[in-house]
């Protein structure tokens, strides 16, 4: 009996090919992805990591986006290599022209870091939304399309526009404290699969 879809496969729904389960397509030592979270887009979804900019290695920050999170097409997740200088006299970036520019390239230490961008478990951000340098997106929250978000958003609070502004709780706080408690994403497939009717409605 099947208790559904695979998680390890890449197209989950072999009759939707523009969802893929992200964390069977990326490459990257520095992303980590859940199982069950998707990327849709109807031109190849499969290229994810393109859409996880300024990511350098020798900055060692990290994308890490939890479990059964639904991810929109055309995001965003900016990473702290978009960041340049601030404490000097200008902020242009000299060193990426070349011809004898590169003796100004900046230290690690000259970068504002905003550390590793955090997504949690059942997240939904929707179409063509911007995640900045550092965010943290705590469980069961919502980002409206074509937002841009950065800092921390609590769990289940829907939060859009640009710059992103909180809209309001999902739930009164009785009952994020209760699903935060019972954590269903970490439930195995078949309790998962039982209880299908009952987190699909309040």
């Amino acid at each position: 009996m099947e208790y559904g879809p695979d998680p390890n496969a890449v197209f989950p729904n072999r009759e939707n090919r523009n969802i893929v389960f992200v964390k069977n397509v990326i490459t990257r030592p520095n992303i980590e992805v859940g199982d069950y979270t998707y990327y849709e887009d109807d031109v190849h979804p499969e290229r994810f990591e393109e859409h996880v900019t300024y990511h350098y290695e020798e900055l060692g920050d990290r994308l890490i986006i939890g479990k059964f999170c639904s991810i929109g097409r055309g995001v965003e997740f900016m990473m702290n290599g978009a960041n340049q200088r601030l404490d000097s006299t200008t902020s242009y970036p000299f060193h990426l022209m070349g011809h004898g520019w590169e003796k100004a390239v900046p230290t690690i230490s000259d970068i504002p870091y905003k550390g590793d961008t955090v997504i949690e478990n059942d997240v939904w951000i929707g179409e063509n939304v911007t995640v900045l340098p550092g965010t943290h997106i705590c469980s069961g929250a919502v980002i409206g399309a074509n937002s841009t978000v950065s800092g921390l958003v609590p769990p289940y609070w829907i939060v859009a526009g640009n710059p992103s502004e909180f809209i309001r709780r999902r739930f009164d706080a009785e009952t994020i404290e209760s699903l935060l408690d019972i954590r269903w994403w970490d439930w195995p497939p078949e309790r998962i699969f039982d209880n299908l009717e009952d987190l699909c409605r309040v």
